[in-house]
């Protein structure tokens, strides 16, 4: 998609420097900061917007306008700066005395930090914190790409009230296409249309990649300029992550032949490559305020982490169904057959896996063919061209008389060619063929005439956007990433049968099939396992979070504490990781110059997967409760963490604070002491002691040797950063009313964080007692103990089966539902005697079905009794 343009591909546009355009839109301002805080630009706007008598001057001390506590807001932006990100969000800040509330977005260029401030819409401020989550939940359950863009049109239509909303998903050739559309009944529908690659310049799309939102709130509208235009050496300030940068006069034309008068545009990202946009365009002038901006990014990233699973599973199902072929491949050319004679089979095995109208294989100087493909004659008379190619990988074109001139023999017959090299000679190739297809493409418009040049010789939009159609000859359907992939398992799959494997490598593959079976099902596990934890971590953190700027700093931590844990055990396969480097980064983030604030100490350990995520999130919310609160909130504290193993083998940590603040126990916990206090225990059976003296925070922990193994690598210092969630008030319950005969409850789940989320979900819902576990035996004790009413059982628990809890259950007659990542766990729920089965991830909604479920069979049971008596 982000393929470099050939010279006679540039244009006028892409060479525009848009990132340099010295001017913002006129509602807002902006001033750029040297690093001693003197002002060296500022919009000529900045003096009616701040409602101040006398214009900001070039080389004064932004401190001699700005209020103080303006200034500390400032310059605590600048520390989350420093930790990685490249825009910092502050929401309603008085920036002067008496010049009303602001809405800040600041980052840094170079040395430099660029403010730039609009008007904070205070009315509206906390109902835009609440759009977030309806919107997710409408959209986490999607499974499709077509509904989930028709699905975001929608929504994006609903929140932020534009004319229309296009969802724009970019092709091979980067060219765009509406694939889906909510607008107005009276605008003419653009759904279905394709633009063509130069209508979004290649500078503007790597722009779009950093800087995730851009609107123009009119395009009439003169823009404020950037005073002065260029800096001294004559260099133009940088504006690529400006939010208030003007446009250049090309687009807004481009917008005004469009009949748009305001516009607002979300990237779409996948593996940080830009899949599409969503484009919202309004008829009149239309600025949504900072909040609601900000909104519609986060649902941005949610759509594109939902497209991003959907084309993953797609992607898994279809290289599934690949491995099946090749078992099949193995069983029936594994024997000596010559693959030759097997032309048609292998054909019929492909069918619905990789389209393809005819099959060639070129084998030892053998030729084959079935269906329509080219003859053995019109095959040599490439088969060179071929031989000049790699052989380590599949390779397809969709015209290959494109690029080979004596394909054009053929091409009625055969247009695409997917080319799968099957032996070291260079001419071997067993190749899939396409015919031609006779396409019709509907653009947006004629897409030469966005070439035209008025007399000054200035590029200028095209005029028109009517539908204008197009016929495509002599090309067939492209080959997808998919069939390339799964081409590569057959050329893998064929190399190894003409290589004639013996027996012993025959069993290997089996047990290797098996092993490969059953990492799939573990995967399909903790994936459901992870979203659930995410959803919990989710529900859990927005009881800390005071507005959308804390909320995103909370959760965004906590889940990038997770993300880096994964990264390094899935660096070495889901093997053991250092444990040094859970503090590398989260230590970096906070003292980027003074290093030697923070010392790592004693044995070096590998940790195992299964507690290197629940150490991840303890080692994240004391380092970030440290910044915050202990002695690295200041510039002398220091923090020290011994590592060594106790008389068992254990695995001790001691973390010692010293030189902060003096600290004070806290009178209430948050979910952030939550996790430090009670992960280690609950989810490795571990321990975990928590002291509060005043000259500083300690706290010992013991994980069990099972998990622990001896790191002879070297040891770094560090790991990454986020935010210790605050101690919140108690919340009153909102249960569901008829639960009444539902007094105690029994939620056996060996995830400390989603166990915690189960606990809270059951008490709103008006489930007075509750009794949680984490293993079988703590079950089983749970049961005698006090007999539950119902039971929310995890059929896993860690290294154990909760088989033992589940006969005890049905044994007692005590009702229950089985909760699990596994998906072929269904079919077992009459055996188990289970009353249902929750899928992970799973929430509130789901956990209330299951109780309105069990209130239902309660009522029956009585309805029969009744009539029994009768």
């Amino acid at each position: 998609m982000n393929r470099i343009p050939t010279p006679d591909e540039l244009t006028q546009c892409d060479r525009e420097p848009i990132h340099q355009i010295a001017a913002v839109q006129p509602f807002g301002g902006l001033i750029k900061v040297n690093s001693d805080w003197s002002i060296g630009h500022r919009s000529a706007n900045c003096a009616r917007l701040l409602g101040i008598k006398d214009a900001l001057v070039i080389g004064a001390n932004l401190a001699s306008v700005f209020r103080p506590e303006a200034m500390q807001s400032l310059r605590s932006s600048l520390v989350r700066l420093a930790s990685g990100a490249e825009l910092d969000r502050l929401f309603g800040v008085e920036l002067v005395e008496g010049g009303g509330l602001f809405d800040c977005a600041i980052h840094a260029v170079g040395q430099r930090v660029i403010l730039e401030f609009e008007p904070h819409d205070e009315r509206e401020f906390v109902n835009h914190i609440a759009l977030i989550s309806p919107i997710v939940a409408q959209l986490e359950s999607v499974t499709d790409i077509g509904t989930l863009c028709t699905k975001a049109a929608s929504l994006v239509r609903q929140t932020l009230g534009y004319d229309r909303v296009m969802v724009y998903k970019f092709h091979d050739d980067e060219s765009g296409e509406v694939v889906a559309e909510d607008a107005r009944s009276d605008l003419e529908p653009y759904l279905g249309l394709r633009y063509p690659r130069g209508d979004i310049p290649q500078q503007a799309r790597e722009l779009l990649i950093r800087n995730r939102v851009r609107v123009i709130a009119d395009v009439e509208a003169p823009s404020a300029a950037i005073e002065p235009g260029v800096a001294f050496g004559n260099r133009p300030l940088d504006m690529s992550m400006s939010v208030l940068r003007a446009h250049s006069t090309m687009h807004l034309r481009y917008l005004r032949n469009m009949g748009a008068r305001a516009t607002l545009t979300v990237s779409i990202l996948r593996q940080g490559k830009l899949w599409g946009l969503i484009s919202c365009h309004h008829m009149e002038p239309r600025l949504p305020s900072f909040s609601l901006r900000t909104v519609a990014e986060t649902l941005g990233q949610m759509l594109s982490l939902i497209l991003d699973r959907i084309l993953i599973n797609r992607s898994e199902r279809l290289r599934s169904r690949g491995g099946d072929v090749h078992n099949q491949l193995m069983v029936n050319l594994a024997q000596g057959a010559p693959l030759g004679d097997n032309v048609a089979m292998v054909g019929e095995m492909l069918d619905g896996l990789i389209a393809h109208d005819g099959l060639t294989v070129h084998l030892g100087g053998q030729f084959n063919r079935c269906g329509s493909a080219p003859s053995e004659e019109d095959y040599k008379a490439i088969a060179a061209t071929f031989g000049a190619s790699p052989i380590d990988r599949a390779f397809g074109t969709a015209n290959l008389a494109h690029q080979l001139p004596q394909a054009s023999a053929f091409k009625e017959r055969a247009a695409g060619a997917l080319m799968i090299p099957i032996s070291r000679s260079p001419e071997d190739f067993l190749v899939l063929w396409r015919k031609p297809l006779s396409r019709t493409v509907r653009w947006a418009g004629d897409p030469a005439k966005a070439k035209a040049v008025d007399p000054e010789d200035r590029l200028q939009p095209r005029a028109s956007f009517a539908a204008w159609e197009e016929a495509l000859e002599g090309q067939s359907e492209a080959w997808s990433e998919d069939d390339l992939h799964i081409a590569d398992g057959l050329r893998v799959t064929l190399l190894e049968v003409i290589m004639r494997m013996s027996e012993e490598v025959a069993r290997e593959r089996n047990r290797a099939r098996e092993q490969q079976e059953l990492l799939i099902a573990e995967l399909n596990h903790r994936v459901r396992n992870i979203l659930n934890l995410i959803r919990s971590l989710v529900a859990q953190s927005r009881h800390d979070a005071i507005d959308v700027e804390s909320f995103a700093t909370i959760i965004g931590g906590r889940i990038t504490a997770l993300a880096c844990a994964h990264d390094n055990i899935t660096q070495e396969n889901w093997a053991p990781a250092p444990l040094a480097k859970l503090f590398e980064t989260e230590i970096e983030a906070y003292l980027t110059e003074q290093l030697d604030r923070f010392s790592l100490t004693g044995e070096r350990v590998l940790i195992a997967p299964e507690a290197y995520t629940v150490l991840a999130l303890v080692v994240h919310e004391l380092m970030t409760n440290s910044a915050k609160y202990g002695s690295l909130c200041d510039r002398s504290g220091t923090v020290r963490v011994d590592v060594g193993r106790n008389a068992r083998g254990d695995l001790t940590i001691a973390w010692r604070e010293r030189g902060g603040p003096p600290v004070q126990p806290p009178t209430r916990r948050g979910f952030g002491s939550t996790i430090i206090e009670r992960s280690i225990p609950f989810e490795l059976k571990g321990e975990a002691h928590v002291r509060f003296h005043l000259t500083g925070l300690e706290a010992d922990f013991v994980v069990p040797g099972r998990f622990v193994s001896r790191d002879t690598s070297a040891v770094v210092p560090g790991a990454g950063a986020a935010e210790i969630a605050q101690p919140r008030p108690n919340e009153v319950r909102d249960g569901v009313s008829g639960q009444a005969n539902l007094t105690h409850m029994l939620v056996v789940e060996d995830s400390m964080i989603i166990a915690v989320d189960v606990e809270e979900n059951l008490r709103r819902l008006g489930v007075a007692s509750i009794d949680v576990a984490s293993s079988v035996s703590g079950a089983l004790k749970a049961i005698e103990m006090q007999a539950p009413d119902l039971a929310m059982v995890d059929f896993n628990l860690g290294a154990e089966s909760s088989e033992p809890v589940i006969k005890e259950l049905a044994d007692r007659g005590i009702p229950f539902v089985l909760a699990t990542g596994y998906g072929e766990l269904g079919e077992k729920l009459g055996e188990f005697g289970a009353m249902g089965l929750l899928r992970k991830p799973y929430g509130r909604a789901e956990i209330e079905n299951v109780l309105n479920a069990h209130k239902a069979m309660l009522e029956a049971n009585m309805a029969i009794s009744a009539r029994a008596s009768a």
